[in-house]
């Protein structure tokens, strides 16, 4: 009878680069003893293997020395390595031992309480059974057979737990196949992923999913639906940096498949594309998928669909924010900080105009950003977890802006000898919420709920930045050299038609600039 071999292992392929993997990163795969096979989430190959394992005679006796050599034209990260009772090949033979050559890359496992006779790589799975990274691998590629001398040698060649070789070739037919089932084809950039999902509201969650994915020089289809994933008939290509695949499903799901839908219902349409990694895709998208109007029955007849990557909550929180603190409350800080000397005569509701004007657009930035505040609360149903510092900076601007108003009613009288306290505190306090939303904005450009085009949107509000300071500046200088004259009726009248041209276009050009960032909104 034929015999398990005992043998002292010597790898000749080394292993180049590291890869992280979510299952047994440390090479203790004993509850894979029996099957051999990884717990990835991913059917073994069944095209030809790359490696190849052999040793250097087909006989022994018993304390011999046997080296066996894993080969292969590529790198692996990993691997598993059994030795068995040829005659029974289902349990793992307890007929011979392995000897590490390298402890530090090697390790020996525990299966049926023996540890001797099977070694694996120290730090990732890879079986002979061979792993090529974390979602390539085949699956017990036997060895040859090594007899003791004198044994008839056992006519049984070892077998291989991998499946059969299955091809579909399904047919191509534009639009539906037959009344029970329908063909879907997508094209995306390679960089990773294409996807699109049926979906009964415009939210993300309880979607039924297809996507298309990279895979070195492959595509792979799959579908999903948060239990359970089915594979449809598909037919895929990988040419010219573009993802292409074709695939069917039927149209009735419903019963097959539990929470499936059935493609005879409108759904709203999803479709979105990303970055993905040894096939399979990354959990976070870089921008919102893009969604249809309005719902659609695939059956139906044929329609060109428009849609929209940023929700309308979502643009309204933009629109209002940019609002409030690129017109109404640049404008309202410019009139408190340059204009007190002008319009000394002119009263507005008993008060003096530039009071009246700054205490009326403030007041509307404040209400402006209360309002834009809540509505990404409406929209996420709570707290944004993958929003980063922009909400933190979103708090700070709403609570500083309704501390002003709070402390402007307590002021001291304008000749209290407190007074200087709260201009100070108001002057600072007021510049520190300008900064503040100016940050939150930059930020906010690039939120995945509202992903302005990049990097145009930036240079809009660097543009912005500089626009603004510039004319501060302007004013700054303004002011030191003319304060001292802002009492001779002449000069005071010509400084103020010069002061009120400057806040003109100053506003003008806030406008064009928020326009320009409106529109970019808009267009989502």
């Amino acid at each position: 009878m034929s015999l398990g071999l005992c043998c002292l292992l010597f790898i000749s392929v080394s292993v180049c680069y590291w890869v992280p993997a979510d299952c047994y990163a440390n090479g203790k795969v004993s509850k894979v003893c029996g099957s051999m096979e990884p717990h990835h989430g991913a059917p073994g190959q069944t095209t030809a293997s790359p490696y190849h394992l052999a040793t250097n005679t087909t006989t022994f006796n018993p304390g011999d020395h046997i080296k066996v050599v894993l080969s292969g034209t590529s790198y692996f990260e990993g691997f598993l390595l059994e030795a068995r009772d040829a005659a029974n090949q289902g349990s793992v033979s307890t007929t011979g031992t392995f000897t590490l050559t390298n402890p530090n890359r090697t390790q020996l496992l525990t299966c049926n309480k023996q540890q001797v006779y099977i070694c694996t790589h120290a730090h990732k799975i890879i079986y002979v059974t061979v792993v090529a990274h974390y979602s390539v691998f085949w699956v017990k590629l036997p060895g040859p057979i090594i007899y003791r001398h004198g044994v008839t040698p056992h006519p049984t060649p070892p077998t291989t737990t991998s499946p059969p070789i299955q091809t579909t070739t399904p047919s191509i037919l534009p639009g539906p196949v037959s009344v029970s089932s329908v063909i879907f084809e997508l094209s995306g950039p390679a960089e990773g992923y294409v996807a699109f999902a049926l979906s009964w509201d415009t939210w993300m969650g309880n979607d039924d999913v297809y996507m298309c994915v990279k895979d070195g020089d492959r595509v792979s289809v799959s579908a999903a639906f948060v239990s359970g994933r089915t594979h449809p008939d598909d037919e895929t290509q990988l040419a010219d940096g573009v993802i292409q695949c074709r695939f069917s499903r039927p149209v009735k799901m419903a019963d097959q498949e539990p929470g499936r839908y059935d493609l005879d219902q409108e759904y709203f349409l999803f479709l979105t594309s990303g970055h993905a990694q040894y096939g399979k895709r990354l959990r976070k998208h870089s921008q919102q998928p893009l969604v249809s109007s309005h719902r659609k029955r695939v059956t139906g007849p044929p329609q060109v669909l428009t849609g929209s990557r940023g929700p309308i909550i979502m643009k309204m929180h933009g629109a209002l924010m940019l609002l409030a603190w690129m017109l109404t409350g640049s404008v309202g800080v410019f009139i408190a900080s340059f204009y007190k000397c002008d319009w000394p005569n002119q009263t507005l509701l008993g008060q003096k105009v530039w009071f009246q004007v700054h205490r009326g657009l403030m007041m509307l930035t404040v209400t402006l950003t209360a309002v834009a505040f809540c509505l990404p609360f409406f929209y996420r149903k709570g707290w944004s977890k993958h929003a980063g510092v922009h909400p933190y900076l979103g708090c700070c601007v709403v609570a500083l802006s309704l501390l002003q108003p709070v402390m402007a009613v307590f002021r001291p009288q304008p000749d209290s000898h407190r007074r200087f306290i709260f201009n100070w505190a108001h002057w600072g306090l007021g510049y520190v919420i300008e900064s503040v939303a100016v940050a939150a904005m930059f930020l906010g450009t690039s939120q995945s709920s509202l992903l302005l085009p990049q990097p145009w949107a930036t240079h809009v509000l660097i543009a912005y930045v500089t626009w603004v300071a510039s004319f501060r500046l302007l004013l700054l200088i303004h002011k030191r050299f003319y304060l001292k004259k802002c009492r001779e009726t002449f000069v005071k009248l010509i400084g103020s038609f010069m002061k009120s041209i400057i806040l003109a276009v100053l506003a003008l050009g806030n406008s064009g600039l928020l326009v320009a960032l409106l529109s970019s909104i808009v267009e989502i």
